[in-house]
């Protein structure tokens, strides 16, 4: 393909590099004259592995060209990508001038262009960037319609200064953030040879990839690093804790827990996450991310609450009371926090949960419901339809297939809070349905 790509910093150069080694024709495109002769010239503006002998073999092969005139690129290329730098304002907002700078070029680019062609956004913008600012920034400038007269698409990029040659022929997949599958074919054809996947979505969910892993990975550091100072005052090695910790690939390193919806409870996360940060007082440490972790759980469930209450229906039913599917624990459960504040507020509330029937309840979680909650038990039904027909609200608390079958044949208008995404596309077959997180 002939490429155009806008800005030749560290992930233009990198991306025009390795595009080139791919066999596609690529015009580098940066207002400052000293990066584009150094480009010309074989030199890389950037410090990275590889990446000078890359883009020596590129001129000396003829796949490589910059210049400093967006025109001129556009006219010869069918794909621009947009690589300019997005930096931090005083305030921490995203400074977008750059961005939105070659975003007028490149429209007005096209403007004077015969034929169709793609722009691909790569400088990483918060969700809504692309459609709501960058879109119409190009329909203006160019005088044409997007989607039909040009293509947009959205494909962050995943490379880490040190690796990125490596991280660019090796991703773990390509997104591509598209409208029209003609554009995002586009996007695609510049990936063909590279074995990964290619992860077809819209503008915004490629847009919120890209936060959802600098997010993760800022985290997952602060949350060694934590670990690490605990660890050094008990005199524990923590790499060896941490290696072990990481051999978890079932539940630790994987999809396990990373599905937005309601607050943890049981009796195991709270109990344990209190007692570390316990220890961690008594040795005089400071932990603000684990610190924080049980507030935000409660702020969690708190939100629910709120959302339940803000209808001003008072006849609630509760799908659920465990902590989670498939057990009878109510121990820190928050659907168990949830109906006490309800009740609370004067709420009429009726539960169903098939794995909590009084009659079979034996042990810990007997002793349990008739000591710490038997305001509770009290409320339990035995007819799943009873509490469906006779709620104003229905919320949604555990995953269980016969709730979904449930609501479906009784239920009639009613609002349904799912705090478990049971109904898994986003088209539900119920009138008022809302999810919590999504």
């Amino acid at each position: 393909m002939n490429i155009s790509l806008f800005g030749l910093g560290y992930v233009g150069c990198v991306s025009a590099a390795c595009f080139a080694k791919a066999g596609h024709q690529v015009w580098g495109v940066d207002i400052n004259r000293d990066k584009v002769a150094m480009f010309n010239a074989g030199k890389s503006p950037i410090v990275e592995k590889d990446i000078e002998e890359m883009l020596m073999a590129g001129r000396r092969g003829g796949y490589l060209q910059a210049t400093v005139d967006p025109l001129e690129a556009v006219r010869q290329t069918e794909v621009s990508l947009v690589c300019v730098g997005t930096p931090s304002n005083t305030n921490g907002s995203l400074s977008l001038d750059g961005v939105k700078a070659v975003s007028r070029q490149i429209g007005y680019a096209i403007s004077q262009k015969v034929g169709h062609h793609c722009v691909v956004f790569r400088s990483t913008v918060l969700p809504g960037t692309v459609r709501n600012l960058l879109i119409p920034l190009l329909s203006e400038a160019s005088g044409r319609r997007v989607h039909e007269d040009f293509d947009v698409c959205f494909n962050p990029e995943f490379l880490r200064e040190g690796s990125s040659v490596a991280d660019f022929y090796n991703p773990p997949f390509s997104i591509v953030g598209q409208e029209t599958i003609k554009g995002g074919d586009s996007v695609a054809q510049l990936y063909h040879g590279i074995d990964a996947p290619i992860e077809r979505t819209t503008y915004e969910v490629a847009e919120m990839v890209k936060y959802a892993c600098n997010s993760f990975h800022a985290l997952k550091v602060t949350f060694a690093n934590e670990l690490g100072l605990f660890c050094k005052s008990l005199d524990i090695d923590s790499h060896q804790v941490m290696e072990l910790f990481t051999r978890d690939r079932k539940l630790n390193i994987s999809p396990a827990y990373l599905k937005p919806g309601f607050a943890f409870g049981g009796s195991c996360l709270p109990k344990d996450l209190r007692a570390l940060l316990h220890r961690a007082k008594e040795l005089d440490l400071t932990m603000p991310v684990l610190s924080s972790v049980l507030e935000s759980n409660r702020l969690h469930g708190q939100r629910v609450i709120e959302k339940i209450l803000a209808t001003k229906c008072r006849k609630v039913g509760v799908l659920g009371l465990s902590f989670k599917a498939g057990t009878d624990d109510m121990r820190e459960s928050p659907l168990v926090s949830m109906i006490e504040a309800l009740i609370g507020k004067g709420c009429q509330v009726k539960i169903f949960d098939a794995d909590v029937l009084l009659a079979q309840l034996m042990g810990a979680n007997k002793e349990f419901i008739e000591k710490e909650i038997p305001h509770i038990s009290s409320l339990l039904c035995t007819r799943l339809e009873e509490v469906i027909r006779e709620s104003e609200v229905i919320v949604i608390g555990k995953a269980e297939s016969d709730y979904s079958k449930a609501l479906e044949l009784y239920l009639n208008d009613q609002l349904v809070f799912d705090l478990v995404r049971l109904v898994k596309n986003n088209t539900s077959p119920f009138v008022h349905y809302e999810g919590i997180c999504w």
